[in-house]
């Protein structure tokens, strides 16, 4: 949005001032062109027509100028884009004071240019008709100047994505009365943001996002009635949200995510009549919601989560029929789902994960034929099975990981439409069932932490677009390989990750993994603790992108191949309890990423080799034949 905004000020700029005018005023040249030795770098050439023998109001890009030859505007920004292209290029150097001179400058951008640095000169305080300033994603250093306060014309001011720091003086704020946007974000700044940003009045976007403001929001953030856009996230911000912030009847956009706020949200919150999207997750909010929160009647995405929210659900919830995404996750909501959740006939994502509800889900939801994403997980809702109703919703994502669910596996899944299902950590049990290759939408399974006991079915090869595969810790039996030589749909279905852990898996690894077509980009590996024999593939080497590879606390025999030291990528190998024996790898145990490897308990010998990496003692302990450093050194006959 910026940058179009920028084109937009930019034609018109031009068309106002670049139109036949008196040569040059001579003090603006001067400045112009110790602008221009101020740059070390240019590789675009942004200045290349800035010459002291030609005119700078006629003949320097970049630059307009009034009737009378003074410079109105100052144009060179990093991104230029045209109706068919943009153009990316930077600029390398510092701001020159002397263009604090240009005293009928009104629009100046030197934004994106990305290598502008040093400190904002105070003597731009002196650029009393200024209306805009973009000096935004430079590394512009320092503190915003106070001289600021005499800029009382600046309509749009961008110092965003600099190093900038420091704390903002009220009085700059206190002398922007016609400041209509600010944007300050992806700083340093610090301190509180100054009570006398209620004085303007004209704000229609404030974004001081991404810095280190500290202390309450100032209760005068309610005299900004015209305010449509806030984003106060990602900062150190502190105290409860104020009351008069029910006062922005105009406000679209409210972000307060990331801080530290406390306390409850106000009753008065009622009053925000045009809110379209709200976060404020990720803070310290505690008490219930306020009923009031229905009164919202505009709001489409509404995000809560990562608090300390109590209480019941409001059944007030359900007037919100605008609403689009919901996410409630990871706080300590209590009592039913309301049924008026039925009536939310817009939407689309409902995340409640991680609260205290219980008592079932209401049949109410069945409404919701728009609702794509629905995670329930880790709430004591005492399912016990997962309501047949459900085959008529067109959901892609299914989580209620923990919620109670009992028995076997529903057949409507056979038909459904989910790509992304968590049934993790409840009391399933039984077969893994043969219909479970009629699901052919599935990227995402996780039935970890569950009862069953079958071994994986010939059809499982047929979830072609399975990427992620999670079902540790249940009591699956048999062989791998419908598993490993599952079938794909390019450039869909090759896995992600693979954790078949805690089970009873036995027989032999493929020795051909690293050539199967779903393997070929698997970045996580782990099938410890089962009872796989025979020999660690050396074809693992093919793993282009493995960074986890578990094979503790099974029976592999054989050597550690040196071939994994070609698996670049690796950063975890754990190898424990096995029947390993042989040398430890020089291959291996140097690779550049690696950061955790334990062979302990295995029957590995000889020295181990030396390495870079910092591995404890009881990463090689209880191997009988192995020795030197961390372990005692090798005894010479």
């Amino acid at each position: 949005m910026e940058f179009s905004l920028h084109f937009f000020f930019l034609f018109l700029f031009s068309s106002l001032f670049l139109q036949p005018s008196d040569s040059c005023h001579p003090t603006d040249k001067q400045a112009l062109l110790h602008f221009k030795t101020k740059i070390t770098s240019d590789p675009s050439q942004l200045l290349l027509s800035w010459k002291s023998t030609t005119d700078c109001c006629s003949s320097w890009d970049g630059v307009g100028c009034d009737s009378s030859g003074r410079v109105t505007n100052l144009t060179r920004p990093g991104i230029v884009s045209g109706t068919d292209f943009i153009a990316d290029t930077f600029m390398s150097g510092s701001l020159s004071p002397f263009l604090g001179n240009l005293s009928s400058l009104q629009f100046f951008d030197l934004s994106n240019l990305k290598d502008i640095n040093g400190r904002i000169p105070f003597e731009f305080g002196k650029l009393s008709r200024l209306t805009h300033m973009f000096l935004d994603s430079n590394k512009l250093t320092g503190s915003i100047p106070r001289t600021f306060g005499c800029l009382f014309r600046l309509e749009k001011l961008y110092l965003g994505n600099n190093l900038l720091s420091g704390i903002i003086a009220p009085s700059i704020f206190s002398h922007f009365k016609c400041l209509t946007e600010l944007g300050l974000s992806g700083n340093r700044l610090s301190g509180s943001i100054p009570n006398s940003i209620g004085k303007l009045i004209q704000a229609k976007n404030l974004d001081l996002h991404a810095n280190n403001f500290s202390g309450s929001i100032p209760t005068s953030i309610g005299n900004l009635k015209s305010l449509r856009y806030l984003d106060l996230s990602e900062n150190e911000i502190t105290g409860t949200i104020p009351n008069s912030i029910g006062k922005l009847s105009e406000l679209v956009l409210l972000y307060l995510n990331q801080n530290k706020i406390t306390g409850s949200i106000p009753s008065s919150i009622a009053g925000l009549s045009s809110l379209i999207f709200c976060r404020l997750s990720e803070n310290r909010l505690s008490g219930r919601l306020p009923a009031s929160i229905g009164k919202l009647e505009k709001i489409q995405r509404l995000i809560l989560e990562n608090n300390k929210l109590t209480g019941k659900l409001p059944s007030s919830i359900g007037r919100l029929t605008t609403l689009t995404d919901l996410f409630f996750s990871n706080n300590l909501f209590t009592g039913k789902i309301p049924k008026t959740f039925g009536n939310l006939e817009n939407l689309q994502t409902l995340d409640l994960s991680r609260n205290l509800l219980s008592c079932g889900i209401p049949h109410q939801l069945s409404k919701l034929q728009r609702l794509q994403s629905l995670d329930l997980s880790f709430n004591p809702l005492r399912l016990q099975s997962i309501p047949n109703w459900f085959a008529k919703m067109k959901l892609f994502k299914l989580f209620l990981a923990k919620t109670g669910i009992e028995g076997q596996l529903p057949k409507w899944l056979s038909s459904s439409s989910i790509s992304l299902l968590d049934l993790s950590s409840n009391r399933l049990t039984g077969a893994l069932p043969h219909w479970i290759g009629n699901m052919t939408n599935l990227s995402f399974l996780n039935l970890s932490n569950n009862g069953f006991h079958s071994s994986i079915p010939a059809e499982f090869k047929n979830i072609l677009l399975l990427m992620d595969l999670d079902i540790h810790s249940n009591h699956f039996t048999g062989c791998l390989d419908n598993i490993f030589s599952k079938g794909v749909q390019d450039p869909l279905g090759h896995f992600n990750s693979i954790d078949v852990s805690g089970n009873h898996f036995s027989g032999c690894i493929d020795q051909n993994i690293g050539d199967r077509a779903a393997m070929s980009s698997i970045r996580s590996l782990v099938l410890s603790n089962n009872e796989l024999e025979g020999h660690i593939p050396k074809s693992l080497s093919e793993l282009s992108e493995l960074q986890v590879l578990e094979l503790a606390g099974n029976r592999l025999s054989g050597e550690i191949p040196a071939e994994l030291g070609e698996a670049v990528e690796l950063t975890t190998v754990l190898l424990s309890k096995n029947r390993l024996c042989g040398a430890i790898p020089i291959e291996v145990l140097n690779l550049k990423k690696l950061l955790k490897f334990d062979v302990s308990e295995n029957r590995l010998c000889g020295k181990i080799p030396p390495h870079k990496g910092h591995f404890p003692v009881s990463a090689f302990k209880h191997n009988r034949g192995l020795c030197g450093t961390p372990l005692p050194p090798c005894k010479h006959s």
